[in-house]
């Protein structure tokens, strides 16, 4: 005898709710219900006010800083497999941590690791999501994941703006391989930023490989943070004869003044997905959702097709 098949469940981690609204929309499903009880200490617990019994579960919820969204979505993964759901699926549209992939010096953490035996032991039977900051970091998971690129997303509008003189750059030597793939798509000719650091987030030093001069530049990146590396990529192009630059960041961290940098800098706009929610707004920024293709895998993971059609590279 053939067991029901029951319809999906759609949760949102706190942190994620707006997106999680999209995606829901997208989806065809209103989210489910959760309450979560806050204590005066800052510890709280979330709680399903439905069913999940037998049913294969979505929960939404980007990672980044404070831990206590890493936090939430683990309690969340514990509630469901402990009301019995039959399958969890974290849907991570930003996978916090990732850039501590590798031991780049002594006595230090492994953290992108760390969250994925978390995750797996929380009981996350499939991860979902989108640009890893490296992508090995697929092969610390024993479990499925579904590892999406925003290429999907960002490219209908990169071509929308029917730019002439087309050049891709990265604006450092470990984005090199995403800059070649959007450059392999759209046929245009690619430029590589190496710079130098003092430190963490302080850049002493950079440099161009390749000619910009004439060129309408987009720099492609995973993420953007402080800002600092993109705004002076931005104006050293300019100096060397660029017509205009744009960048296309998956996920807007934006800490410290990286919202003043980018507004004045030389770029002409910082195109970025909702992975993160932005903390204002400015003129330079612009949104593109990724809720339809979260939305479309997430269908195709219920029916158990394939999803390779979603990965223009």
């Amino acid at each position: 005898m053939t067991p029901i098949q029951l319809s999906p469940k759609l949760f949102a981690c706190s942190q994620s709710t707006e997106l999680a609204e999209k995606i829901a929309k997208e989806f065809g499903i209103p989210l489910g219900k959760v309450n979560t009880t806050h204590f005066s200490d800052g510890e709280f617990q979330p709680a399903f006010e439905e069913s999940v019994r037998g049913r294969r579960v979505f929960l939404i919820g980007s990672t980044f800083p404070t831990a206590d969204n890493l936090m939430e979505m683990l309690l969340m993964i514990d509630a469901a497999k402990r009301a019995s759901a039959r399958h969890i699926t974290a849907v991570m549209p930003y996978f916090g941590w990732a850039r501590q992939d590798r031991k780049d010096k002594p006595r230090v953490a492994i953290g992108a690791k760390l969250v994925a035996k978390l995750l797996e032991a929380a009981g996350a039977t499939r991860i979902m999501t989108m640009d890893l900051h490296a992508d090995q970091i697929q092969g610390f998971f024993e479990k499925p994941v579904d590892h999406l690129f925003a290429s999907t997303i960002f490219m209908p509008y990169i071509e929308s703006l029917k730019l002439d003189n087309l050049t891709i750059a990265s604006p450092d030597m470990g984005g090199s391989k995403r800059a070649y793939a959007y450059s392999k798509y759209l046929e245009s000719d690619v430029v590589i930023c190496y710079k130098q650091r003092k430190k963490a987030n302080i850049i002493d030093h950079m440099e161009l490989i390749g000619e910009v001069e004439g060129k309408n530049v987009i720099l492609v990146d995973d993420m953007i943070d402080t800002g600092g590396t993109l705004a002076r990529a931005a104006n050293l192009m300019i100096e060397r004869g660029a017509i205009s630059v744009r960048a296309i960041c998956t996920h807007p961290i934006l800490s410290g003044d990286a919202y003043e940098k980018i507004q004045n800098s030389k770029l002409t706009e910082l195109i970025v997905s909702d992975t993160i929610p932005l903390k204002r707004q400015v003129s330079k920024i612009k949104v593109v959702s990724c809720a339809p293709l979260f939305a479309d895998v997430m269908h195709k993971v219920q029916d158990n097709t394939s999803i390779s059609g979603q990965f223009l590279m």
